[in-house]
């Protein structure tokens, strides 16, 4: 045994020696750490004080992208000095970009922050008490006070002290804890046995206080009345109660995150990417709100890429290679050490012939090609590395027998006894000439090594349609309870198809549907798979139109599809009229000229009409063209586009 072990031992015999008068201990499987079977409230009746510690993958986080900062502009960042009034953060909180941010980034937390726009640290910390079941309720009221449109009332002008900063509601333990010392006379140990009876729910113990707290508090001159309505709110409050010292903790984390992403957008957005590694739906989500605020992300890049997500020097986040199936850290390794040892890499050919070919073997490879690793040389396609040549050798497996062979004609012994490894020669490989993939089968193999789709989305085409026609995601497919007797309309891409038969002979189909936010399995029976077979096949884009309902031999819901059309064909069925939706501080006579001459030059069949907003005014007016009529296909959306100003509708 070490002299450290033994100490270590010695020091826990020590503890145990006393600890096992007041509970029964025994040692952990396989470890020194002595524990016992009774839970917490036990453990600490017989005389154990309880603590809890909280390991955060956010602090991680926030070094990371601190990292990240330093790396990339020089600058060493202290969290925990971030000042509390920094205009900027609040400014993301008030517009709810919370996405990626600690204990803010639900919807419907993203909604309040909308709404209460935040403007001083104390309200942040209230919103973190506020926002969970039961004191939800409050949250209306409290948004209303802090922009005066509600009265700010006490019941006890003596409260106005402790609950001034939360507008006349009471929020924290802490706030009952002061109260009940400043009304009723409580003793700092009573008032800490109130709190433990509110955050343990011990109704029986609050009851036993109740008298203490009206006949004290009377005796100081409070009307009695005012008392009882303040404790009835207070064991209302006992079901939600929150400390506020929690609350500030987890509120200053937030803020760093917030600090971090409203100041180093790109390095914070590449952090948290890098510690989501591994869950890939938090993956795609965080991917999309980069792109909600312009940070572009790149594939994975041999020359550029390290292990995780990184930002390169245009400031644009680029993809890890620890991010793809079937490159693990080895490999990443060898390819980094060696790009920064040597500099870049030309070809793939100069890859194989100086990464460490024992280490990257063939699937190490074939991961980074339909990743897009060796876009960048530009010289090959992706599919041409999976090509045959004449001879029936696939081009891939060539590039890495090549670059094998080289090595070990450099490593050689005679190699080096002559000094010529300088000087060794293997021919390269000649690539077969193939066509690139269609953009869809390159899309469906990035995600087979990745998970996701890194270098565009299969229904980016058609975003003008979803946006238009579509009004729920896949998402509501998987959440059905929610959208319970809701006609929804949704629009996908079918990732698996099949057709099948009953144990009674009848035909049915199966399949499922995909779009940025999830997929969902949904199944077609009867006439309904009679009417939409021909659609129901691998690869097909749809737009879907249903109801969600109960079935109809027992209560469980379903989505009960009513019609099934082809995406691409959407446009030219529906489309009746091309919104233009702009602010009004956007248009200059350039733009209105620009506009005309796109739409002047391809005239069609649909009506033209624009939407004029002034977010300053909060006012819109709807602006219908009576004269011109105009087409809707991509060259004329895709040129409207690019003025940038105007955002696209079709009704």
């Amino acid at each position: 045994m070490s002299a450290q072990r033994a100490v270590r031992v010695a020091q826990a015999a020590a503890v145990v020696s006393h600890l096992h008068l007041h509970v029964p201990v025994a040692l952990a499987k396989d470890t020194d750490m002595y524990c016992t079977q009774f839970d917490n409230s036990v453990a600490e009746d017989a005389g154990l004080l309880k603590m809890d510690f909280l390991g955060l993958k956010t602090l991680t986080l926030i070094k990371d992208a601190v990292a990240i900062v330093k790396q990339r502009h020089g600058i060493d960042l202290d969290p925990d000095s971030f000042p509390l009034d920094d205009e900027k953060t609040y400014e993301l909180f008030q517009r709810g970009e919370t996405v990626g941010i600690f204990q803010y980034e639900s919807a419907g937390m993203q909604k309040y922050l909308r709404e209460l726009k935040p403007t001083v640290f104390a309200d942040l910390i209230a919103m973190n008490a506020l926002y969970r079941p039961g004191p939800l309720e409050y949250i209306p009221s409290f948004i209303r006070r802090k922009h005066g449109v509600e009265e700010i009332s006490y019941d006890i002008e003596a409260t106005k002290e402790y609950l001034e900063e939360t507008y006349g509601i009471t929020v924290y333990q802490e706030q009952v804890m002061l109260l009940s010392q400043k009304l009723a006379g409580f003793t700092k140990g009573e008032a800490d046995t109130l709190r433990k009876a509110m955050g343990k729910k011990k109704f029986d113990l609050l009851a036993k206080m109740k008298p203490q707290f009206l006949d004290q508090g009377a005796e100081r001159g409070h009307d009695r009345e005012k008392l009882e309505k303040i404790w009835t709110d207070w064991e209302a409050f006992a079901a939600y109660a929150f400390n506020k010292s929690h609350s500030t903790c987890y509120a200053w984390i937030a803020y760093q995150t917030a600090y971090l992403k409203a100041h180093y957008p790109a390095e914070y957005m590449a952090s948290v990417l890098s510690n989501n590694m591994n869950d890939l739906k938090e993956v795609s989500i965080f991917m999309e709100e980069c792109k909600r605020a312009g940070i572009e992300v790149l594939g994975p890049d041999v020359n550029e890429s390290e292990y995780k997500f990184t930002v390169n020097k245009e400031g644009a986040i680029r993809f890890g290679l620890g991010a793809i199936k079937g490159v693990g850290s080895k490999p990443v390794d060898a390819i980094v050490e060696e790009r920064r040892a040597n500099g870049e890499y030309r070809s793939v050919f100069d890859v194989v012939s100086r990464v460490d070919m024992r280490v990257c073997n063939k699937r190490v490879f074939e991961s980074l090609v339909l990743a897009g690793g060796f876009d960048s040389f530009q010289e090959h396609n992706r599919a041409q590395f999976f090509s045959e040549d004449n001879t029936g050798k696939v081009f891939l497996e060539n590039v890495i027998k090549f670059g094998s062979r080289l090595q070990e004609a450099k490593n050689s012994p005679q190699a080096s006894l002559f000094g010529e490894s300088s000087d060794v020669e293997v021919p390269k490989p000649i690539p077969p000439r193939v066509d690139e993939w269609p953009t869809l089968t390159k899309l469906s193999k990035e995600k087979e090594v990745v998970g996701i789709y890194i270098s565009g989305h299969p229904l980016d085409d058609y975003k003008l349609e979803i946006r238009s026609f579509a009004n729920a995601t896949v998402a509501a497919l998987n959440d059905m309870e929610r959208h319970a007797n809701r006609e929804l309309r949704i629009a996908g891409i079918l990732t698996d198809a099949q057709h099948r038969t009953t144990k009674n002979g009848k035909p049915f189909g199966t399949f499922d549907i995909e779009d940025y936010s999830e997929t969902s399995r949904l199944f077609v029976f009867g006439d309904d798979y009679m009417k939409f077979r021909h659609l129901i096949d691998l690869g097909v884009f749809v737009f879907l139109t249903g109801r969600v309902q109960k079935r109809r031999y027992d209560d469980t819901l379903e989505f009960k599809v009513h019609s099934m059309d082809l995406l691409p064909e959407l446009r030219e069925k529906r489309a009746r009229t091309l919104m233009l939706e702009v602010e009004s501080s956007q248009l200059s006579d350039e733009k209105i000229d620009a506009l005309y001459e796109i739409l002047n030059e391809r005239k069609g069949n649909c009506s033209l009409k624009f939407i004029l907003k002034d977010h300053k005014s909060n006012s819109t007016l709807k602006m219908p063209s009576r004269m011109m009529k105009v087409a809707v296909d991509k060259e004329v959306i895709d040129e409207v586009d690019k003025l940038e100003i105007f955002e696209c509708h079709l009704g």
